[in-house]
């Protein structure tokens, strides 16, 4: 009756392809978030809308995306309800994404909710920085843990033709703010595209040096409508060999085992740099995320293509234990690492905007 059940949700709730759920397999692993290659995933980003103040090239595509209707986003209470859920399972961590997460107005009390939660340790969020000045002291009060600002150029001009906007004095005055509030480091987030920014990876080094900033500079990845292409992507072991060419002494720094981010320094600067190698050298064997989209989808991988809407199990009545049950199988089907860069540049998946980071 139990197989039968879980058989029923997941041909019900998965928006790609319907679950086989073993009974017996289920009962033999220890944590519903943990998979079969043995990956616990203590680390969940909510996706709190999809809707941006900014259109950046390698975000959204040129055309734009067509946006989910409100009655088919997550609600507070349900993103409120999942985060509980997932806590209770072992999540130590969550992120709060977008689209852009400070367009949302209910985002300071959805903060301040999640810092009550039992055991939850981190809420971090990922934002463009655009208004940090009128918000982030309310959201620090409410209880933000760690705050990642994206910002690809240090030049004004280079910042409105990447984003499609005006913006760049408010980006860097919000780096200035969180710096002034105390996070400890401010993450700066660079994807690095050769003929845009390539030519800017010093100076991004350079500003590290009086600011306690971890500049993190990201391999350009391939999502729908980005237009991405391998000449694009400048990959790690260049961007270590063009900084050595000014700081030889440019060193390693140690990670933690589930760190996405190779933490890079120069002596003597107060910062540091991190560099995220999802193409060249991916880190999907120690991988411990998983990510809910805006409109309440679970994607147990960045680049994969199968979702799992638990949106639909929330609002069919779906009791707890069979939601578990469900988030459960979802991460037991998650793969051993993504297809490779070049693979994943023909493979359908959302716009980055539409996933959430």
């Amino acid at each position: 009756m139990i197989r039968s059940r879980l058989l029923l949700m997941s041909r019900q709730f998965s928006t790609k392809t319907a679950f086989d759920v073993n009974l017996k397999e289920s009962q033999n692993v220890i944590s519903p978030l943990t998979d079969t290659f043995g990956r616990n995933h203590t680390y969940l980003r909510i996706s709190l809308t999809e809707r941006c103040n900014l259109r950046c090239l390698y975000c959204m595509p040129a055309e734009g995306v067509k946006l989910s209707p409100n009655g088919k986003l997550l609600t507070t209470d349900e993103v409120l309800r999942v985060a509980e859920l997932f806590v209770k399972e072992g999540v130590k961590k969550i992120r709060l994404t977008g689209g852009e997460p400070t367009v949302r107005k209910d985002l300071t009390d959805i903060i301040g909710n999640l810092k009550k939660l039992k055991n939850l340790e981190t809420v971090a969020m990922t934002t463009n920085g655009l208004v940090l000045t009128r918000q982030l002291v309310a959201l620090q009060k409410a209880g933000l843990d760690m705050i990642n600002i994206s910002l690809d150029t240090l030049k004004k001009d280079k910042f409105e033709y990447i984003t499609r906007r005006k913006g760049w004095e408010r980006v860097m005055m919000g780096i200035d703010l969180a710096l002034q509030l105390g996070y400890n480091p401010v993450k700066v987030n660079c994807v690095v595209t050769r003929g845009f920014n390539d030519d800017e990876v010093l100076d991004f080094v350079q500003f590290t040096q009086e600011r306690n900033v971890d500049v993190r500079f990201i391999e350009y990845m391939p999502f729908g409508g980005n237009k991405w292409e391998l000449e694009k992507m400048m990959p790690y072991n260049e961007m270590i060999k063009l900084i050595r060419s000014k700081w030889p002494e440019f060193g390693k720094l140690s990670n933690e085992p589930n760190d996405t981010s190779k933490a890079w320094k120069v002596p003597g600067f107060i910062g540091q740099v991190g560099f995220i190698t999802s193409m060249s050298e991916h880190f999907c064997g120690t991988c411990n995320r998983l990510r809910i989209t805006a409109d309440g989808n679970l994607k147990v991988c960045l680049f994969g293509n199968t979702e799992v809407s638990l949106r639909d199990a929330l609002r069919s009545g779906c009791r707890e234990d069979d939601l578990v049950a469900l988030i459960g199988a979802a991460v037991r089907r998650k793969r051993k690492q993504h297809a490779g860069m070049l693979n994943l540049a023909h493979m359908e998946n959302r716009p980055m905007i539409l996933i959430g980071g």
